[in-house]
């Protein structure tokens, strides 16, 4: 199990087992049996087809064993934003955190107000790469979950919790 400042690789990957992303360094500021959350910023991201970039505000992000999703809380002047991937379950090795990424994503402004993205990009992949039924009416319940949690303002949705990661973050970096 990873403890609080480790550093962790992101990897990305598509249905077909293909490479999607990577991040490059994050930091781990929680880890508990079915979540593991990490913060960046600045971190170099990889593009399967080789460019990259760097992510230019921080971000404190929740993986989940037992959800079909992960959520990215992004701090900007601004506000809290959330980026939310509709994505399987994470599993981390000795290489990295890995997770396969399945397009639907869910974007929340500050207020809590949201709208669901690349819904065309995911009816492209769910047939290009065959979903299993299953595995489509898995991915819709969860999108559904994320909805109702992004309401209740539950676990991630909570700004409070993403400032306070953000701070341990911080302060494991040596910063105040």
């Amino acid at each position: 199990m990873k403890k609080p400042g480790d550093k962790v690789v992101v990897h990305s990957y598509k249905h077909d087992e293909t490479l999607h992303r990577i991040w490059a360094n994050a930091h781990v500021v929680d880890h508990k049996e079915d979540t593991i959350v990490i913060a960046n910023h600045r971190t170099k991201v990889i593009e399967a087809n080789g460019r990259f970039w760097f992510t230019k505000e921080p971000s404190v992000t929740w993986f989940f064993k037992d959800h079909w999703f992960n959520i990215i809380g992004i701090l900007r002047p601004t506000g809290i934003f959330y980026y939310c991937n509709i994505a399987s379950p994470f599993l981390i090795d000795d290489e990295a955190l890995k997770y396969i990424d399945y397009d639907l994503d869910v974007k929340v402004m500050p207020d809590h107000t949201y709208r669901v993205l690349d819904r065309g990009e995911y009816n492209k992949h769910k047939n290009k790469m065959d979903y299993p039924t299953e595995l489509k009416a898995i991915l819709e319940k969860e999108l559904s979950l994320i909805k109702e949690w992004i309401e209740l303002k539950k676990g991630p949705f909570n700004h409070d919790n993403v400032t306070s990661y953000y701070h341990t973050f911080k302060s494991l970096q040596g910063q105040h």
